[in-house]
């Protein structure tokens, strides 16, 4: 699905990067996975893509581009989205602060 001028693959409900797992108000973003270089809403709807060799983003890597936030399609570093305190920088409007429990799942620790 396009949304907001990206790509995102998986099970996308809606415009701002909602799917079919995670789809609360705050579930309003998609993460760019660096095994595939692919926006995902989550990692069940990667793992459901096929990708089958997962890699979180390494700490060297983490200025690059990789958060897309689903309300205004602002793209992310992981830098910026990790010191962002569930918060877009650019519009403000809040991201699901439970993300940061599979943080471990996208990004180095």
């Amino acid at each position: 699905m396009l949304i907001k001028g990206h790509l995102v693959k998986g099970a996308v409900l809606d415009d701002e990067t909602r799917c079919v797992h995670y789809h609360s108000e705050m579930d309003r973003i998609a993460i760019k996975f660096y095994c595939c270089d692919t926006y995902f809403p989550c990692y069940k709807c990667h793992e459901e893509s096929g990708c089958g060799a997962p890699k979180v983003w390494p700490k060297e890597k983490f200025n690059e581009l990789a958060i897309l936030c689903g309300a205004c399609g602002h793209e992310l570093t992981v830098s910026e989205y990790l010191k962002c305190k569930s918060e877009c920088p650019k519009c403000a409007t809040a991201f699901n602060p439970g993300c940061n429990l599979h943080r471990y799942l996208y990004f180095q620790t």
